[in-house]
């Protein structure tokens, strides 16, 4: 953490600190405490735990981490929302029960049919756009859709604290990566924007692609399918592919995201896991065990015992969203 000393009369300096603080949405105590005590201890080349910074690499997964993920995946109320669009035009896209109910709304009956509900749901509404065309329809949704309990748009229900953090990583001299098992194509529509990562720092779940043509115009388009699905033991892989490097942080929320802490932590030198744990069911959502979305089990239970910060959002965090207070 950077510091300017002043030579000011006590309030001068008092303001200072505070406009210092790189964590100020974040409440005073422990969680707060070990971040800036480790980001202070690998970026100092006094310290033992120095790591260069080419070496310091901090990713994070996106749904439930950065921003929200109740009453379901955004990205799947994305596809809800355009598939009751392209009914309204041609009622033949609803061609199976998963589509019919998927477009009136119906979230239980798409959940219970599992991930292949989900992909029908997905590949009704992604493929066949060029990937350009795909993330303009992300980009007009965000500005219009609002979140059916915050009314918010999607892209202000970021955390707040965690922006923070980003942001903190980086002015540290960290490289920052979101690795989540959303769609790539579709976070990669707006995370600069929300999070300051550009696209080439964004590792998700791919969809089938293939390149054509069109009036003489080289295009990529989304195809049916999963090519690789970036969730679970996926994330390690996924990091390796396309970073190439362990990461030192690895922040998550469920336990789809246990594989990458479990990996980051594993590996020799300073290293810290960190799991959002939402607990703040007035200013958010509360969940973690028996949920059908963000389910965490495993980082509950083996988290501690392997070093890791659970992060209590009632607790940890004095403000919840980038677009409330």
């Amino acid at each position: 953490m950077r510091r300017i000393v002043f030579f000011a009369t006590s309030w001068v300096v008092a303001a200072t600190v505070a406009l210092g603080d790189p964590l100020p949405s974040w409440s005073e105590g422990p969680a707060r405490d070990r971040l800036i005590a480790f980001v202070e201890a690998v970026t100092d080349p006094a310290n033992a735990d120095f790591v260069a910074a080419a070496d310091r690499i901090a990713v994070f997964d996106n749904d439930g981490t950065l921003w929200g993920e109740q009453p379901a995946y955004f990205q799947f109320l994305f596809a809800l929302d355009r598939l009751k669009a392209m009914a309204a035009e041609d009622p033949a896209v609803l061609e199976n029960d998963v589509l019919k109910a998927a477009a009136e709304g119906d979230l239980k009956t798409v959940l219970e049919a599992g991930e292949e509900g989900l992909l029908e749901v997905v590949n009704a509404t992604h493929a066949g756009l060029a990937v350009a065309e795909f993330q303009a329809e992300v980009l007009a949704w965000l500005e219009t859709a609002r979140h059916p309990s915050t009314g918010l748009r999607y892209d202000a229900m970021t955390y707040q604290p965690m922006v923070e953090l980003l942001r903190y990583l980086r002015d540290e001299g960290f490289e920052t990566f979101i690795v989540s098992g959303g769609g790539i194509h579709f976070m990669r529509a707006f995370t600069e924007a929300a999070y300051g990562i550009p696209s080439q720092n964004v590792v998700g779940t791919l969809g089938e692609t293939k390149y054509e043509t069109e009036g003489g115009e080289p295009r990529v388009v989304k195809a049916p399918g999963i090519a690789f699905l970036d969730d679970k033991e996926g994330k390690p892989i996924g990091i390796d592919r396309a970073i190439g490097k362990r990461p030192i942080l690895a922040g998550g929320n469920s336990d789809g995201d246990f594989a990458m802490i479990e990996w980051t932590t594993a590996g020799p030198g300073p290293r810290l896991g960190l799991i959002i744990h939402h607990t703040d069911a007035d200013r958010e959502f509360a969940y973690d065990r028996d949920s059908a979305i963000g389910r965490l089990n495993d980082g509950l239970d083996k988290g501690p015992g392997m070093g890791w910060l659970i992060v209590n959002m009632a607790k940890d965090w004095d403000r919840i969203y980038t677009g409330a207070r």
